[in-house]
């Protein structure tokens, strides 16, 4: 193995050091040798950042004499030392010695001002912030080397218009209160110039501005502008502003230290007035929360207090203008007259007789202090039942107030009254005279019904339901008291009353009596006060009774079972019954007859005949319904009905009119009924003289005679002596009734 060999002192080359920005160019940095120099020479060589690296062309070497030069100013900023390599070779290019190290060291220079981070620092401080209160700090940059005193920075403030309210930390850049009294209503915002300075102060330096802001505390009170205030306003306004109390306070507009708060202290006992902040112009105002009058008060003293809606501060000195006193006028104005009772009521007997004097209605006039009169009229009085005294307001009755009536609402009349005073311009009131018509007791119970049938045997079917109705309202009305006439006592024999509820009683017979109608007196009593009484007839047909005590005599019983029948009724009735069997025995009686004619017909024909096959479908029987069928005879028999015959006599034509101008022509062969049904129809439509069903009517006849007389007979007379109601004891035991009344 080879000892280590001992490297040359003279190729070992220690650090170089060269300013930046040196400005003799180029410059000589240093010669390194090597001890194996041969008689031909040695070739020297460096590489690194500056010669073969970014950036290229710093540091060059003479290749001979070993020489290494500075080609550019060097910048400390961007490198502040460079690492290179140097090589020694001979001329062959063989390595003479090791390579060994190069290192060059760019020492500082102060070229870089300090800057600030911002060219603005902002802070905040309360005012009357104690001394040494902190604010804010600013800071700045240095790019000289850190580890010299060119980038060794101290703060300092320049400007002293402050009046040295505020100190900065020289070595941190603090700025804090130098000493006590801010006030932002003296000085809202301080505009600090700060300085920086490298060389620990002596060097270069740099500015920014440090703006502090004041925040306000409620160190002022506030305080009215004066010390009274006068306003007026009009009686009876409610919800008006009258007027305005000024403020003033120095401290921030809009801030809760600014806004003020006012109370009413004394001089409103009733509440009458109410106060409020604008909150635009912080002052106070006054309104009216309750009518004022002027009779009873016409001015108004009131102590007014203000303060802010944030408490003030301890420090804070008292103002003497946080009361003020504010003087109100009010201002008379005309009222309108006044119903003390609103509304009126009083209570007026049923019949009072007209002119007399149910009451007085006035008004006052709140204007005492002015000579005014008042006058009344009716202005609502829908019966005109009143009469109205327009000076004094006497309400008189005009015609009997009386029960029923639309005008009544429950039993009271309602009218409205108006009172006018006589100023310029007038003014009127409105009021309500609520008039409670009492019931008087003056009609007396009206049997309902006051006819009636029962059976004529005691115990079942022998009783009747009575009732009775009173026009009189409770308490004038039911309970009613039912009794047989006390100025018969014969009565009692044969019959009884008693009672069923509050407005019924049942009738009884005690004897079995004869058939036919009763009178009964009654003595019908309501339970007014004082009582009324009526006698009445009470009309009872007694009928023929079965065995399970009803009538045997069913017309009669059916006409009269109701309770609320009465005569007339009864004879409408009877009427209409006998109209109807009238009308239906008529009916049957022509019916019997077209059934035989047409069955007359039908044998005279074969039965091979296709329309007699098709009428005997159609026949229904021959019901009184039964009005529309075709005669068939007319198609049989034509010749019967030629134009030469004497046409039927047409009841429904005018007397005027005669024969049509144009008979239409039977068919020769009545084979072809639908052209004989065409043929009628345009006669009818050319006959001027009746309506065109008139024509069609032909296909009803019937023949030259009927059993039946034409319905017009049954009314042809007016009177009951034309008419012969013979025919009704004909017709069986049920129509003996009706034969007994008309026959």
């Amino acid at each position: 193995h080879e000892a280590p060999r001992r490297v040359k002192r003279a190729w070992v080359i220690p650090p170089i050091s060269v300013s930046e920005n040196h400005k003799r160019i180029p410059h000589l940095l240093v010669q390194i040798k090597s001890d194996k120099q041969q008689p031909g020479g040695v070739i020297y060589s460096i590489k690194g950042p500056g010669v073969d690296e970014e950036p290229l062309g710093i540091f060059s070497i003479d290749k001979f004499s070993g020489k290494v030069f500075l080609n550019a100013m060097l910048d400390r900023e961007e490198n502040d030392r460079y690492r290179l390599r140097a090589f020694a070779l001979d001329l062959g290019g063989v390595t003479l010695e090791d390579p060994t190290d190069l290192e060059i060291i760019v020492v500082d220079q102060n070229d870089n001002r300090p800057l600030f981070r911002q060219d603005v620092f902002t802070g905040r401080v309360v005012e009357g912030a104690e001394p040494g209160t902190c604010v804010m700090t600013v800071d700045a940059t240095d790019a000289d080397d850190p580890d010299t005193d060119n980038a060794a920075l101290r703060y300092s403030i320049l400007e002293k218009g402050a009046a040295g309210m505020f100190s900065i930390n020289a070595t941190t850049g603090e700025i804090c209160t130098a000493r006590p009294g801010l006030d932002r209503e003296t000085m809202g915002v301080y505009n600090l110039t700060v300085q920086a300075a490298d060389m620990s102060g002596d060097g270069l330096t740099t500015t920014a501005m440090a703006v502090i802001y004041l925040e306000d505390i409620n160190d002022n009170p506030p305080e009215f502008t004066k010390e009274e205030f006068s306003m007026e306003v009009e009686e009876q306004a409610v919800g008006v502003d009258v007027g305005k109390v000024f403020v003033h306070d120095k401290d921030l507009a809009g801030s809760p230290s600014w806004l003020a708060k006012f109370t009413i202290l004394e001089g409103d006992p009733e509440g009458a007035f109410a106060i409020r902040t604008d909150p635009h112009t912080n002052d106070g105002v006054l309104s009216v929360v309750k009518p004022l009058d002027h009779e009873v008060r016409d001015r108004f003293e009131l102590t007014v207090s203000v303060q802010n809606e944030r408490p003030l501060e301890p420090s804070a000195p008292a103002s003497p203008r946080a009361l003020a006193t504010v003087r109100v006028r009010v201002r008379d104005v005309n009222e309108a007259p006044v119903f003390r009772e609103n509304p009126r009521r009083i209570s007026v007997l049923e019949g009072t007789p007209p002119g007399t004097a149910i009451t007085t209605y006035t008004a006052s006039d709140p204007d005492t202090h002015q000579i005014q009169t008042l006058s009344y009229a009716l202005l609502y009085d829908p019966a005109d039942w009143l009469q109205l005294d327009p000076h004094a307001g006497t309400v008189r009755t005009k015609r009997e107030l009386l029960h029923p009536s639309a005008f009544l609402q429950g039993g009271w009349y309602i009218a409205l009254v108006l009172a006018r005073d006589d100023a310029e311009p007038p003014l009127s009131a409105t009021g309500t005279l609520s008039i409670e018509i009492l019931e008087v007791n003056d009609h007396a119970p009206q049997l309902q019904p006051p006819a009636g049938v029962l059976c004529g045997r005691p115990g079942r079917g022998g009783t009747l339901l009575l009732g009775a109705t009173d026009d009189d309202r409770p308490p004038h009305g039911a309970p009613f008291h039912f009794q047989l006439s006390p100025q018969h006592p014969q009565l009692a024999r044969n019959w009884s009353i008693a009672r069923f509820n509050v407005t019924h009683a049942v009738l009884a017979v005690l004897a079995e009596l004869p058939e036919g109608p009763y009178s009964l007196p009654l003595l019908l009593r309501d339970s007014g006060t004082p009582p009324r009484e009526q006698q009445q007839l009470l009309n009872v047909s007694v009928c023929h009774c079965g065995r399970d005590g009803t009538c045997l005599d069913g017309v009669l019983a059916a006409a009269t079972a109701g309770a609320g029948i009465t005569l007339g009724a009864l004879m409408i009735i009877l009427g209409s019954t006998i109209l109807l069997l009238v009308l239906a025995g008529l009916g049957a009686a022509r019916a019997r007859g077209r059934r035989r004619a047409l069955r007359k017909g039908l044998l005279q024909r074969s039965r091979d005949d296709m329309r007699d096959n098709i009428l005997n479908y159609d026949e229904q029987g021959g019901g009184e319904e039964d009005q529309d069928a075709y005669d068939i005879n007319q198609l049989r028999h034509p010749e019967l009905f030629s134009p030469r015959a004497k046409p039927p006599l047409r009841r429904d034509a005018p007397l005027s009119s005669g024969t049509p101008l144009a008979p239409r022509k039977l068919p020769s062969s009545p084979s072809d009924i639908e052209d004989f049904i065409n043929e009628g129809l345009e006669a009818a439509d050319s006959d001027p003289s009746v309506p065109p069903y008139d024509t069609a009517l032909i296909y009803d006849y019937e023949g030259s005679g009927s059993v039946a007389s034409p319905l017009s007979s049954i009314v042809s007379s007016l009177t009951d002596e034309d008419q012969d109601y013979d025919y009704l004891s004909e017709w069986g035991p049920r129509f003996r009734r009706l034969a007994d009344l008309y026959g």
